[in-house]
């Protein structure tokens, strides 16, 4: 097997199983928390931490956001069996970088693993995400190369990978669709608030032996959960997150 074979190979197991990344940080986190104390030593520099927490987290959705309300059917989902690309997206998000969603996923991971304030817990995550990604990087564009060929090289040849290029920027051919948006975006928008709800109570629950619910939190939290609810039961048993053509 030649190492590109083996780095396609790699990839594609990889790609199915990308989800589960943030399972490889556990141990990690675990670790952090062992001496964790607050930012500063303070109350006010956790509420400060905090909210750098949530708007790198909220920087990752934004960019997914982006990308998920401009695209055509059958490109930019989540599946994980086989690559599909019906359409190679050459505009809007896609005219500055080539690899969005995954950009999305590292802010938004990031936001999370920035939480305990460690340092080697972050360069982790860093390297973890360089490694892992760049496989599934690399199998998705020799995907995209053989299916689109001077079109797709074309392509890569004005827009990076991975460090946005904004001067290139060409409007989406496609009107943003908020529909299309609710309909793929729940789950992670409710998983990065969850996240980042458990370790704030791991924190206090270490830092003032008792488990007390922040009032910000339990409402962020709870509304979370309450149109996580509402946007599955539409997802699941209506047509009403349905984007023709989309």
């Amino acid at each position: 097997m030649t190492l590109q074979e083996h780095f396609e190979q790699t990839g594609t197991w990889l790609f199915r199983w990308r989800s589960f990344l943030p399972l490889f940080l556990l141990p990690f986190f675990a670790m952090s928390f062992v001496s964790y104390h607050y930012p500063l030593y303070s109350e006010l520099g956790d509420r400060i931490w905090e909210g750098i927490c949530l708007f790198t987290g909220f920087l990752g959705m934004g960019i997914r956001v982006w990308t998920i309300g401009c695209v055509p059917a059958s490109t930019s989902g989540r599946n994980t069996k086989s690559q599909v690309a019906e359409k190679l997206n050459t505009t809007g998000i896609y005219s500055i970088v080539r690899h969005p969603l995954y950009l999305g996923n590292f802010f938004m991971m990031l936001g999370v693993v920035m939480f305990p304030c460690n340092v080697w817990v972050i360069l982790v995550y860093i390297l973890l995400f360089m490694v892992y990604y760049e496989r599934i990087m690399f199998t998705e564009e020799a995907f995209l190369r053989g299916k689109y060929g001077d079109e797709y090289m074309a392509w890569v040849e004005k827009t990076p990978a991975f460090f946005p290029r904004f001067s290139a920027y060409r409007p989406s051919e496609l009107s943003f669709s908020f529909r299309n948006v609710l309909g793929r975006e729940y789950n992670g928008l409710f998983a990065f608030i969850i996240s980042l709800f458990v370790l704030e109570e791991v924190s206090e629950l270490i830092v003032n032996h008792n488990l007390q619910i922040d009032l910000f939190w339990g409402i962020l939290t709870g509304l979370s959960f309450l149109s996580w609810i509402v946007l599955r039961t539409l997802k699941k048993y209506t047509r009403v997150l349905k984007v023709k053509g989309r």
